[in-house]
């Protein structure tokens, strides 16, 4: 669409190593899949066995994915991770603790390549449904935080149903902490 940003738009020309974590149903992996170059290749980690059976099945199924595509099927924090160009992430941070959102972004983006990039979305204009949850409170300040140190860039994606900001983050914008 005119006047919007994919969420992935950023990824350049390879080869690159992807990683997307909490794909899903595998809408954003299609939408890699038909950016990939010849020698790119996309690792996959989701938790849920269910979505990963799905996912397993768009592997075989979609050509752009055959042959250079992982899948592990398991939370993240029991992933080892490195030496990616490009993270994109689909987890739901507002369900998770502050510890947990802090331990996850540690270690997503101590597993970026010098110069890489991670993207993850956020729904816009959700204030009003926060305040129904202040038990999240601390979760919301460390991805603000987070956001704050790390952002190089965002967009909001107002095709998506509900709209969301995709945050585009760097390593090395936080490295001086």
């Amino acid at each position: 669409m005119p006047g919007t940003v994919a969420p992935c738009a950023f990824l350049d020309t390879g080869p690159r190593a992807i990683l997307e974590v909490g794909p899903g149903t595998g809408a954003v992996t299609r939408y890699i899949a038909a950016r990939l170059g010849p020698r790119d290749r996309l690792d996959l980690v989701e938790a849920n066995p269910r979505l990963a059976a799905r996912l397993e099945r768009t592997i075989e199924e979609e050509p752009a994915l055959t042959g250079r595509t992982r899948l592990w099927v398991r939370p993240v924090q029991e992933q080892a991770l490195a030496d990616y160009d490009a993270i994109v992430c689909g987890l739901p941070f507002a369900n998770f603790d502050a510890d947990t959102v802090r331990s996850i972004f540690d270690q997503l983006l101590g597993a970026l390549k010098p110069g890489g990039r991670l993207s993850f979305f956020g729904y816009a204009w959700t204030g009003a449904v926060e305040l129904l949850a202040p038990s999240r409170a601390e979760t919301r300040g460390v991805l603000r935080d987070i956001v704050r140190r790390h952002q190089i860039g965002r967009e909001l994606v107002t095709w998506n149903v509900p709209p969301a900001w995709v945050h585009h983050l760097s390593a090395e914008k936080g490295a001086g902490r």
